[in-house]
């Protein structure tokens, strides 16, 4: 029999946890007050055995998100974490960072682990590569097509979990650092300052591009996949999850019962049931505009319509007349008394201008499909608004009602089906055996042995008729199997204590907490992994020999590169296949050449694997998928390969798990500071280390292509023209920076922050401790400018010339100068490692 796929439903605390039992959710996923992406909601540890014991008593399993990337000085503490987790029956842990993934795997064997969907894994090599740290399910990225969930669905056996409704990052989950850029504050960390959802201009070729209301460029709408899921349950994924932890209990209720209904027509082969007011429904809860977007394939003038950021609602209609009292709406949609209404200006407010709404208080026909509203206690300003602004519902009194019965039941909504097995046998004390679906047993007895009868002999219908007698209990009756050898009297009561004893006995069964015995073992793997990569006699070479590498996004910048004489030369190229031209050059010059890997690879994407095995060069491996296939070749015929920030590494064990794998160097993840940088340093050697001393950080990866959006008229990258490779485009943000923006092979496009984020005034400290390769990486800079930054550090290193005069190169590189970004050191860290001298 096909197992059945999960629904999945989020709960930030309590009343969304108790929304997603009633409304039919088979497992809740929540975090705790740390070490969780969504780091303002979530349990106590303390709270963790109650909450476990509350879900599995209605047969629903708890994933506990663990989902951020664990610094040196937290693994002991995640390892206890972790621990308690486990004794307090958690039935998985959702996981980002590989290092305690691998070391959960050894920790709790029994404990199953599920790579998060910040791992940014887009094919089955991605999966496999999972597999090999510990997981057992991985959830997909939010970009993948059905298609390419089917394809991949057919390369692995992993277990896969994909978001079925909710909202979108722009970015790619887990390679997201505008927050890192902007405010300290890392999203693989939990700390998501949600920069996608500000307002920016588009700056093409140096001019400002008029795109109306669209303001939002960087803001998608939100995720609705309710056609697609008999799709996903016929390609074999495991589990459809809906997003939403900072989402109130009347979401979870509403979204949860849409879906549920959605699986059940699903898995019984029936037509979809879920009609258009579930649909409305849904988009009244919550919505910045609802549609399967990614998940029904790429288009990309559907993604971002750019108009608002928030919650809008339904569209109800557009204004066509502003009275003394009242505005004239025609009407796309009923309005009725109660409602919340919003008045929506984007074509000509600023984007932080208050928007004018409130609850309307009394309604009368204008005539042709026009209603006069008006708001009570002088709620607007009426001469903020004008016709053709458009009209939104963002509340519905409605749906609290409709949510209700989910929300505080008297009695459970959501019941689980029961077997009941009586066995009667005269002389014999009764018999029931209650059965779940689960496996659960339980078996209850009479005090007293059964006599036979005289009259009211026991039939199978006598005994339904106690049997089913379930309500205000979890269950419902499934099947009632009657076996007797005899004609026996059976009295009610009887039935009624056993059946009463069944379903108690059920419930302490499916509320135990497992017996976990685990010794922790992270001290222990943190010291074998220092003493095995222990520093190298090349860690203590000269200063003058340290190794400079240059990554370059354009042949003209190669020139500069090549000029500069560095130690290796990066391709970062838009189009891979003009590559072998430029990789010649840098061999004809005596370079040892990199060819940086796409961030994401799809299932239809792997001949780029081929293809860059092809040009016999070493390969800066940015995707996890590519890494895991290129790391299966023999070593004697496999490319020297070294792994970028892109793979997360951030602490001894995530990074001694890609070097034992086969990477010969590493550039660790831009979460690290510069003080976490030379912590790492002291553990690794820091030869196996390779460090980011001037870039863009680059603040967003995403699918979602601007260029295709707001400089063509198509849908993807078969008919837009490329109008990538033909303009310089940038996205200004609020305070006037300009942010450029490049698309790669694969069509996708990174936001690059407008400033260089320079590691000069960290330099002496970094080579203090052993770090000896650094790596220059450039977006529009010009070949001159890449000579001169080249040139200056390679004079800092031979003479220790200023740091002052390097730092005045640097800064001079770009119109926005240079800031030091992600590697900034908070005070509070100053304290947990010493800065050298």
């Amino acid at each position: 029999m096909k197992e059945r796929t999960e629904l999945m439903s989020p709960a930030g605390y309590w009343p969304q946890l108790h929304a997603a039992i009633e409304a039919g959710a088979d497992a809740v996923y929540f975090g705790l007050k740390h070490f969780s992406a969504r780091a303002k909601v979530g349990f106590e540890l303390a709270e963790l055995p109650e909450v476990m014991r509350t879900l599995h008593r209605r047969s629903v399993k708890g994933y506990v998100t663990f989902n951020t990337l664990i610094f040196d000085h937290e693994i002991i503490e995640a390892e206890r974490a972790i621990i308690e987790l486990a004794r307090a029956g958690v039935d998985a842990v959702i996981v980002q960072d590989i290092g305690m993934a691998k070391l959960i795997s050894e920790l709790v064997p029994d404990l199953a682990i599920h790579g998060s969907t910040q791992m940014s894994v887009t094919s089955a090599e991605g999966a496999e590569l999972a597999r090999s740290f510990g997981c057992s399910r991985v959830v997909l990225a939010r970009e993948l097509s059905l298609t390419d969930i089917r394809k991949i669905k057919t390369q692995t056996t992993m277990e896969l979990e994909t978001f079925v409704h909710g909202a979108l990052c722009v970015s790619y989950s887990g390679q997201c650092f505008s927050s890192e850029a902007w405010g300290g504050r890392s999203a693989n960390r939990g700390q998501c300052a949600q920069a996608c959802r500000l307002d920016y201009e588009l700056i093409v070729d140096g001019q400002v591009r008029d795109l109306g209301a669209a303001r939002y460029l960087l803001s998608p709408g939100d995720l609705m996949a309710l056609d697609c899921v008999d799709g996903l349950v016929d390609a074999g994924v495991s589990c459809l999850k809906i997003e939403g932890r900072y989402k109130d209990a009347e979401y979870v209720a509403l979204t949860t019962k849409a879906y549920r209904r959605a699986l059940d027509d699903a898995f019984e082969k029936r037509p979809l049931s879920v009609d258009a007011q579930d649909r409305q429904d849904l988009e009244q809860i919550y919505s910045r505009g609802l549609g399967p977007f990614f998940m029904s394939g790429t288009d990309h003038q559907q993604v971002v319509v750019g108009r608002a950021p928030r919650h809008r609602g339904v569209f109800l209609g557009q204004v066509v007349a502003v009275e003394r009292d009242a505005v004239v709406v025609e009407t796309k949609g009923e309005i009725r008394r109660g409602d919340g209404l919003v008045f929506d200006a984007a074509d000509r407010r600023k984007p932080e201008g208050h928007e004018q709404g409130g609850f309307v208080f009394d309604i009368a026909e204008a005539g042709n499909g026009r209603v006069r509203v008006r708001f009570g206690n002088n709620a607007l300003e009426l001469e903020d608004i004008q016709p053709g602004d458009w009209g939104w519902r963002t509340l519905d009194p409605q749906l609290e009602k409709k949510a209700k019965p989910y929300l505080s039941p008297s009695k459970p909504v959501r019941t689980r089906p029961v077997r009941f097995e009586v066995n009667a046998v005269i002389g014999q004390p009764l018999e029931l055996m209650a059965s779940l679906e689960n496996g659960k047993q339980c078996a209850v007895f009479s005090n007293e042995p059964l006599q036979a009868a005289d009259k009211n002999v026991a039939t199978l219908s006598s005994v339904r008729g106690q049997l089913e007698r379930l309500g205000g209990t979890p269950f419902h009756v499934a099947e009632i199997v009657f076996n007797s050898t005899g004609p026996a009297f059976i009295p009610s009561s009887w039935l009624n204590q056993l059946r009463r004893e069944a379903v108690k006995g059920l419930e302490q069964q499916l509320a135990r907490l497992p017996a976990i015995e685990a010794v922790p073992t992270a001290e222990t793997r943190i010291a074998e992994k220092r003493q095995r990569f222990a520093a190298s006699e090349s860690a203590s070479m000269p200063v003058a020999e340290s190794r400079i590498h240059l990554l370059v996004r354009t042949p003209e910048q190669l020139d500069g590169a090549i000029e500069a004489q560095p130690d290796s030369i990066t391709l970062d190229y838009l189009e891979l296949y003009g590559l072998r031209n430029s990789v010649e050059r840098v061999r004809a010059a005596g370079i040892r050449c990199r060819v940086a890997s796409p961030r994401i690879l799809k299932p239809a994407e792997q001949n780029v694997v081929n293809f860059l095995r092809s040009l016999e060069v070493d390969i800066l491996a940015r995707s996890g998928g590519l890494l895991h296939d290129l790391l299966k070749i023999p070593e004697l015929g496999r490319p020297v390969l070294d792994g970028d920030f892109s793979l997360n590494a951030a602490n001894v064990l995530s990074c001694s798990i890609l070097l034992e794998s086969g990477v010969s160097r590493l550039n660790p993840t831009h979460d690290l500071n510069a003080v976490q940088i030379i912590d790492l340093a002291k553990q690794i050697d820091p030869s196996r280390l390779e460090v980011t001393a001037l870039h863009h950080l680059p603040i967003f990866h995403m699918e979602h292509c601007v260029f295709c959006r707001f400089l063509s008229e198509g849908t993807d990258n078969t008919n837009c023209g490329h109008p990538c490779e033909q303009h310089r485009v940038a996205v200004r943000d609020s305070s006037g920076r300009a942010h450029p923006v490049l698309a790669d092979v694969g069509c996708r496009n990174t936001v690059f922050n407008a400033e260089l984020q320079s590691a000069a005034e960290y330099l002496e400290r970094f080579l203090a401790v052993g770090l000896r390769d650094f790596r220059l990486e450039f977006v529009h800079q010009s070949a001159a400018e890449v000579s001169r930054c080249a040139s200056a550090l390679r004079q800092y290193f031979r003479d220790r010339s200023s740091i002052d005069e390097l730092a005045a190169v640097w800064q001079a590189a770009t119109p926005a100068g240079s800031t030091s970004g992600s590697l900034y050191v908070p005070r509070d860290f100053k304290k947990l490692v010493q800065l050298g001298p």
